[in-house]
């Protein structure tokens, strides 16, 4: 379809996905800018209302779209175009076709996290990767935890390993994207690592880890308020 197109612009659209109607207008308006390869819109839950679980990923997609991708964009450089909502430049696009059809990983076909990937084949050509936070595209999601998890660990695989494909670039970019980076890589080990220590120690000594819990619960008390809040 990406061949066989005409159009200056491409919309990519989750089957899943349902699109306000200003945002084709709203996302080709900042693709005026050349330098632009690829812009995505603001990613909302269709179903939030559904169970307690819609709601927190609502709540969870509010934190990445208007929290990291909004601190991206100022610096012209989001990591990941959600695949729900993006549109990119054509000529861009095509001309990083080949590296985008045959992607592997360690040697082996990839075809989970193709949004991400291809946002950071857009970064490495040299062109920017916008924000649009008022072109709102609401998009069906889990509604049980393990369907959930599966996703998650689609979604953390591929930002671990689009990280490597990114650290080339970073030098290239505003030092505050090497600290982004390093957070969401770091963080996401980090916590994984709190939580099997707190869990050894309990197995072991047969104490609950007090103290862990507290530091996580309450950094996640005060990132989800600030959300709430919003």
């Amino acid at each position: 379809a990406i061949t066989q197109s005409s159009g200056d612009l491409i919309l990519n659209v989750d089957s899943d996905t349902t699109i306000a109607p200003d945002v084709v207008s709203k996302l080709s308006q900042k693709m005026r800018d050349p330098t632009v390869g690829a812009v995505m819109g603001q990613m909302k839950a269709s179903n939030q209302a559904d169970t307690w679980l819609t709601r927190l990923i609502d709540m969870e997609y509010w934190l990445a779209c208007n929290e990291e991708r909004a601190a991206q964009a100022r610096f012209g450089a989001v990591m990941c175009c959600c695949g729900p909502c993006a549109m990119y430049r054509r000529s861009a696009m095509l001309s990083l076709l080949d590296q985008y059809e045959t992607q592997l990983y360690r040697g082996k076909p990839s075809d989970f996290g193709e949004d991400r990937h291809l946002t950071i084949l857009m970064l490495s050509a040299g062109f920017r990767t916008e924000y649009v936070p008022s072109a709102i595209a609401a998009t069906v999601v889990p509604d049980t935890m393990g369907v959930y998890l599966r996703q998650q660990l689609r979604w953390a695989r591929s930002t671990f390993r689009d990280t490597l494909l990114a650290l080339p670039i970073l030098p290239g970019l505003d030092r505050y994207l090497t600290l982004d980076v390093i957070g969401q890589n770091g963080g996401l080990l980090l916590l994984a690592l709190s939580v099997l220590t707190g869990i050894g120690q309990f197995a072991l000594t047969a104490t609950v880890p007090w103290w862990t819990i507290l530091v996580i619960g309450s950094m996640t008390l005060v990132r989800c308020s600030v959300a709430a809040y919003r």
